[in-house]
């Protein structure tokens, strides 16, 4: 369920142009449907609230949940919690406090960073059951360059200059997420009209992948369609689900 998790938190991001103009707090809202052949159906929600914390600073806060009756197959009750700078977006804190399928698990994560290197402490404690004890483990990752988190690196792909690519563009970047290090791939796909309601936009079309180490997929591809006004918005994210595919749109 962690594709899951990846399409609620993209959906639920906010453009650039907004963030920056989040002083006195925005709040945000998606539908989250799943569809398996003629099943169409609203699976949960997405909330994110932003506000400025400080000069050059955003914290985020994102809200998830499932719909009662996908409760009985996978309960999903996450919260996620955020803090970045507003021009780099890079983050100096993260956290993850989950609930799925009958597990709980909050993952912490704190960075130090001098020069172009990038160095977290990354804290998780773990539930498997309400019946088990919660284990604690820690673990140090470092990286080079641009290093982002599973929130922040969601508002740099809404910053890229889609205007200025050509379909095909990759863009590279260093993840860490939990306990582990990953590789996001964006890679544009053109500009694709796509219709929400009874309404359709001009889209940039986008793909995003994470691997780990020696080039695997963690996640299998995930699309989205972001609006080519100056509003940038995340108009529809897709990925498949082992039966069935979940669906993310804008609700206006």
């Amino acid at each position: 369920m962690r594709k899951l998790l990846f399409i609620l938190i993209f959906a639920a991001s906010l453009s650039l142009q907004c963030v920056a103009q989040v002083a006195a707090g925005e709040s945000i809202n998606y539908r989250v449907m799943y569809k398996w052949g003629l099943v169409n159906k609203k699976a949960g929600m997405v909330n994110l609230s932003t506000h400025r914390s400080g000069a050059a600073t955003i914290d985020a806060k994102l809200v998830a949940r499932s719909e009662k009756w996908a409760d009985a197959f996978y309960a999903v009750r996450d919260t996620l919690l955020g803090s970045m700078n507003i021009s780099t977006l890079e983050p100096s804190y993260y956290e993850k406090i989950s609930h799925e399928g009958g597990e709980y698990k909050r993952d912490l994560i704190t960075y130090t960073r001098s020069g172009n290197h990038v160095s977290a402490n990354c804290q998780r404690w773990k539930q498997k059951s309400k019946k088990d004890e919660i284990t604690y483990s820690e673990k140090h990752l470092e990286a080079e360059g641009l290093t982002l988190d599973m929130l922040s690196s969601f508002y740099f792909m809404r910053s890229l200059d889609y205007r200025a690519m050509k379909p095909g563009k990759r863009t590279e970047l260093t993840v860490f997420s939990g306990k582990r290090k990953e590789q996001l791939t964006i890679t544009y796909q053109g500009v694709e009209n796509v219709k929400i309601g009874d309404t359709e936009y001009s889209s940039y079309k986008i793909s995003f992948t994470f691997t780990g180490e020696g080039g695997k997929k963690t996640s299998d591809d995930m699309e989205a369609w972001i609006s080519t006004d100056s509003n940038r918005i995340p108009l529809k994210l897709e990925g498949k689900l082992p039966v069935g595919k979940v669906q993310c749109f804008y609700v206006k």
